[in-house]
């Protein structure tokens, strides 16, 4: 009887079966990952690979601990970082969010189900804490039109069974994001439906050893890429007919050429442009003895968000008086909020204890002085005292989370913006910045 046997070329040929976060050396698997680049970056950096088993193991124990802490019968997820989170399985990532058609369901005793897309079930068989993969969970209108409701019908009952199979009946139910017909049809079950972002968020707050080591290996990859749109951004522009977003797909390219995903937004701008915040990188040609500002907001290695924010001023002479000014005070201020963090600290104490930006720079300061950060901007959101709302965030730091301490020092009616952005960890005794990319030494005065 003949057999196929398909070709498995090794993505590294001097490793046996696994690659050094243990994965399969398989240059033709299902399973997305790092680059040989990647791996050879990190490895001249002296850094640690994680775990990946162990990661997703330990995901998947925090959300059953998290759902059985709460006395749900499971957890319910649309969100497709949710189901990465879970499951550490991608399909058409930004084309989900706005057309739902993958849901996770995790029962109180740890078992898992993926609706997926219906011609591709196999994109997560490789993780075996996903038992069962299915399809029919894509509640919008796009793809049902007029019998969405009958779909909404069909899911909800298997869900019901499955809370009857796995959670003895517990019909507590937490939700994430679901679609209207969804939510009714999961009602008419008589199942109780419970905000599911609290658990979610709170969850994903805290990072293991290997999310760590994996974060690590992605801010690597990240500020890599950051130094070639660096190096590009200060040969193109004083002689060339270069625009903003000539210098932001270097980025682009340089994340995907690591194994990154995608970038979240497009905020890089130059010039005036740079002012008021919050303009999109577009088409405008950068003048040589202008500044550049960017948030990366980058989606890199393993799905981790790399959130870092510079600020470069690119020419041949020295920039104004008032652009150095600002730039050191956009670096007194994430470094005093910094110097706050440390495990057991309340949130709206550091709120409270911030530093005060001059009155010039109020008005547009950014809308938080942190947030934390893991696969993309996650809970929690840390405010300015103005915009402090008491009892919203009344919780304490603890070991492993994560936090981007942010800067805009933005004059009102100015011609310029600094967007300065650090990425930090909370650890057992105090915080370790994983940020190290260097301030620009012209803007700093030291230049």
């Amino acid at each position: 009887m003949n057999q196929h046997h398909r070709d498995v070329r090794k993505i590294d040929p001097s490793r046996g079966t696994t690659l050094g976060d243990n994965t399969p050396n398989d240059n033709d698997r299902v399973e997305i990952g790092p680059t040989q680049l990647a791996f050879g970056e990190w490895a001249a950096a002296g850094l640690e690979l994680p775990d990946l088993q162990a990661m997703r193991h330990y995901r998947w124990q925090r959300l059953t601990r998290f759902i059985n802490d709460r006395g749900y019968g499971g957890l319910l997820v649309f969100d497709p970082l949710n189901i990465r989170y879970a499951t550490d399985s991608t399909n058409m990532q930004l084309w989900n969010t706005h057309n739902p058609f993958r849901a996770l369901l995790i029962c109180a005793d740890g078992y898992m189900v993926l609706w997926d897309y219906k011609q591709s079930p196999f994109l997560s068989e490789f993780n075996p804490l996903v038992r069962e993969q299915r399809a029919g969970a894509d509640l919008f209108y796009f793809d049902r039109g007029d019998k969405v409701d009958v779909a909404a019908d069909v899911f909800s009952n298997e869900v019901r069974r499955l809370l009857e199979e796995h959670a003895g009946g517990n019909k507590r139910l937490a939700v994430d994001k679901i679609m209207l017909h969804g939510l009714r049809a999961l009602e008419a079950q008589k199942i109780e439906v419970f905000p599911g972002e609290e658990l979610t968020e709170k969850c994903r707050a805290v990072k293991g050893p290997d999310e760590i080591k994996a974060m690590r290996c992605a801010s690597h990859a990240c500020e890599t890429a950051v130094a070639a749109m660096e190096v590009f951004a200060r040969e193109a522009i004083p002689g060339g007919n270069i625009s903003e977003d000539d210098v932001w797909a270097v980025l682009h390219a340089e994340n995907i050429k690591r194994g990154g995903e995608w970038i979240e937004t497009r905020l890089l701008t130059s010039g005036p442009r740079t002012n008021p915040w919050f303009q999109e990188c577009g088409p405008r040609i950068i003048q040589n003895n202008e500044m550049i500002s960017f948030d990366t907001d980058l989606v890199g290695s393993y799905g981790i968000c790399i959130d870092i924010s510079r600020s470069w001023w690119i020419g041949d002479q020295k920039p104004r008086a008032d652009m150095i000014y600002a730039m050191q005070h956009g670096i007194e201020h994430i470094r005093h909020n910094m110097e706050l963090l440390a495990p057991g600290v309340n949130i709206q104490d550091l709120s409270r204890a911030c530093h005060p930006l001059d009155a010039q720079f109020q008005k547009q300061k950014y809308g938080c002085m942190m947030h934390g950060v893991g696969l993309c901007d996650e809970w929690p959101l840390v405010a300015y005292p103005d915009q402090m709302v008491e009892g919203a965030f009344d919780y304490e730091l603890e070991p492993g989370m994560v936090l981007c301490v942010e800067a805009l020092v933005s004059p009102e009616g100015g011609d310029f913006s600094i967007k300065l952005e650090d990425q930090v960890l909370i650890t057992e005794t105090g915080y370790e910045n994983l940020t190290s990319y260097p301030f620009d030494p012209a803007l700093t005065g030291a230049a």
